[in-house]
């Protein structure tokens, strides 16, 4: 169930890690009100951290994105699957070691920035890494996956399987990392979210003694903090909508739920049990029959922390998620 903080999370929490889209900008755009959230939470003494399964993207080009959008961020603010593949990489094979990148800049840069040197997929090397990389040929593919089941260590940025692109949702490198997987036999070591490397990199990196993952995904940002044993902030900005919240088993729900960054600000209360279902904020949610009812009015935020912690209590209570005919969430 959601926990509570009596004061904001900006000052209960040191190091926000925080994913990007969904959550700062949505595609090229900022999402509203995203860069005055940050900038406050900074300014109360939050450290913000820009976490990315994109390994094809460098930190610079990632932060002057966000310098655009009006985000303050250094380049040293952001970390990628691909730095964090690239610690792995170095941890298991040593420094000025060859590994196969298999992958764009951004992976090849985090492979140079760890004293790798990356190599080609016909060459000599000790272990292979493979990231996004649109430009990635077919040829190097069939070779990668030789080489990986003939027994070339396997280290894969993340395990997306979908991509934002201009034109749409694309597939991402989880898509090859599941056509790798089936004609090799080999299961690779992930680097990104919902895996763990990622979000030890990141504190590794920035610091923090008491870090929150903020994210819209819950089968990456909230699984993967899960994972790491860490507290998270769900915000509804991005993929996740009703009806994939009220159907979220126990191992991707969120610490704490808002609908944008605002939720760094201001408390949170964990909604009440009540004999019918559950009240906050003068909203009450029941689950009879196995449909949600939600009545009342009050702060939009609260109407999804009560529908969230109904629909979770009747799903671990029959199994079944709850029902949602005519369930509208309130506008701003």
């Amino acid at each position: 169930m959601l926990g509570s903080s009596e004061v904001a999370l900006c000052r209960a929490y040191d190091l926000a890690m925080l994913d990007l889209d969904g959550v700062v900008y949505v595609g090229g755009d900022a999402i509203e009100g995203a860069a005055e959230h940050l900038a406050a939470a900074r300014a109360a003494g939050m450290r913000l951290a820009f976490v990315t399964n994109n390994a094809s993207r460098s930190p610079r080009t990632v932060a002057e994105h966000l310098a655009d959008l009006g985000v303050a961020a250094e380049e040293a603010d952001v970390v990628t699957s691909a730095q964090a593949a690239a610690r792995l990489a170095v941890d298991r094979v040593g420094p000025g070691t060859p590994v196969v990148c298999l992958g764009a800049d951004g992976l090849r840069e985090a492979l140079h920035e760890v004293g790798l040197t990356p190599v080609d997929v016909a060459d000599e090397a000790a272990a292979i890494v493979t990231g996004y990389g649109p430009e990635v040929r077919w040829s190097e593919i069939m070779r990668a996956a030789v080489r990986i089941r003939d027994g070339l260590p396997w280290i894969a940025s993340n395990t997306d399987l979908t991509f934002p692109a201009s034109f749409g949702i694309a597939p991402g490198h989880g898509v090859q990392v599941e056509m790798l997987r089936r004609f090799s036999g080999v299961d690779p070591a992930v680097a990104g979210k919902p895996a763990r490397p990622l979000l030890d990199e990141t504190v590794r990196r920035v610091g923090g003694r008491r870090p929150l993952m903020v994210g819209d995904r819950l089968d990456t940002d909230i699984e993967g903090a899960r994972a790491a044993g860490l507290d998270s902030l769900l915000v509804l900005t991005g993929v996740t909508g009703l009806s994939e919240l009220v159907a979220a088993g126990e191992g991707l729900r969120p610490t704490y739920l808002a609908r944008d960054l605002s939720g760094l600000h201001g408390e949170h209360r964990a909604p009440e049990s009540t004999a019918a279902g559950y009240t906050l904020g003068g909203w009450h949610a029941t689950a009879a029959d196995g449909a949600l009812e939600v009545v009342g009015e009050g702060d939009p935020d609260d109407w999804w922390r009560v529908v969230a912690t109904t629909a979770w209590a009747h799903l671990d209570g029959t199994g079944t998620p709850v029902r949602l005919s005519g369930v509208q969430a309130p506008t701003r």
